[in-house]
């Protein structure tokens, strides 16, 4: 199994524990564009499709809910990953 491949089976698996820095490194390695909006988010863009991560702040993960609801659909559309 490569790193990648690793890093994509962690982001499923253990959704309450992903750094920003994995999200960061997953969607430029996808070829999305980072842009900064404010110092709290981090907007990635990539043709039609734009993404907007919060910075953690006390904790180094990214909430749950942003891995969940926006993250993984958008890798599954992206045909990143596969639908569970």
């Amino acid at each position: 199994m490569s790193k990648w491949d690793k890093q994509l089976a962690k982001l499923r698996q253990n959704p309450k524990h992903v750094r920003f820095s994995d999200i960061e490194n997953i969607l430029l390695r996808l070829g999305f564009a980072k842009r900064q909006e404010s110092t709290s988010h981090a907007v990635f863009t990539f043709g039609v499709h734009r993404i907007t991560v919060p910075k953690p702040h006390g904790s180094p993960f990214v909430d749950e809910v942003y891995v969940k609801k926006f993250l993984l659909p958008l890798l599954e559309a992206l045909d990143v990953i596969e639908e569970e």
